[in-house]
């Protein structure tokens, strides 16, 4: 059986697991599962840690419709995910202990943090199929630049973890599974000592930088301060701190 396993929260940590056969290809209903967590995510979770059972993280998604309205309404439900990831109140990591290809690379990229072992592979397997990657190419210029975005998925070339971690795919490389399971736990801990608040306000202003020139970002940020200020200020008032 395909699925996403959710256990309910412990101590603020979402851990999501993805199960789904020796590629775990993401299917539709998997997408819809992971979209409305996302969105709508129990009380009292703060960070979700996306995780794969098998030997690879995710190698795409699986393709079923043919007729143009499926077409359509399969990649609905794609970018629903993607912006999903992107404005969600959780700050997400991806413990990715294989390959990921595709829509898995765009998985684990549009996280907050992505942390792989070293011999994991990466790559856009689309060309193969005499397919342009449009989903893809929506966001992967954004992170690696027009030049590597065009060769990634122009040959399908398979890149190393290391590779991935230069062009701003990944956070880290770490050597072997326990190496990625501590590395992890420590980055959840970390995270965890924070106000949940504040991480979504990072979000939503590195969200709503993305469309913005400096100078409009920078006259953002002036409205952002004020507020967060004031805020703080309301609050060491409350707790008497000074």
């Amino acid at each position: 059986m395909t699925r996403v396993t959710v256990p309910t929260p412990s101590e603020g940590v979402l851990e999501v697991e993805l199960d789904n056969g020796p590629d775990n290809l993401l299917t539709m209903e998997m997408c819809r599962e992971l979209t409305e967590l996302l969105l709508r995510p129990p009380a009292g979770a703060h960070v979700l840690r996306l995780w794969a059972n098998g030997s690879a993280f995710c190698l795409g998604r699986e393709r079923a419709g043919t007729s143009p309205g499926e077409l359509r309404a399969e990649t609905k439900v794609l970018v629903a995910l993607q912006r999903a990831l992107r404005t969600t109140p959780l700050v997400t990591i991806a413990e990715v202990q294989g390959d990921a290809a595709g829509f898995g690379v765009g998985l684990l990229a549009a996280c907050d943090v992505s942390v792989a072992v070293a011999d994991a592979r990466f790559w856009f397997p689309e060309v193969g199929i005499g397919l342009a990657p449009a989903l893809v190419l929506a966001w992967l210029p954004r992170v690696v630049g027009e030049r590597q975005a065009f060769w990634l998925t122009a040959t399908g070339e398979k890149i190393t973890a290391t590779r991935a971690l230069e062009l701003g795919l990944l956070n880290a490389v770490v050597g072997g599974p326990d190496e990625l399971t501590k590395d992890v736990d420590e980055r959840v801990a970390a995270l965890r000592k924070r106000d949940p608040r504040i991480h979504t306000e990072i979000r939503e202003m590195l969200h709503a930088g993305r469309s913005l020139d400096e100078d409009q970002a920078l006259e953002l940020s002036i409205d952002r301060l004020v507020v967060g200020s004031l805020r703080r200020l309301g609050q060491n008032a409350t707790t008497g701190k000074s």
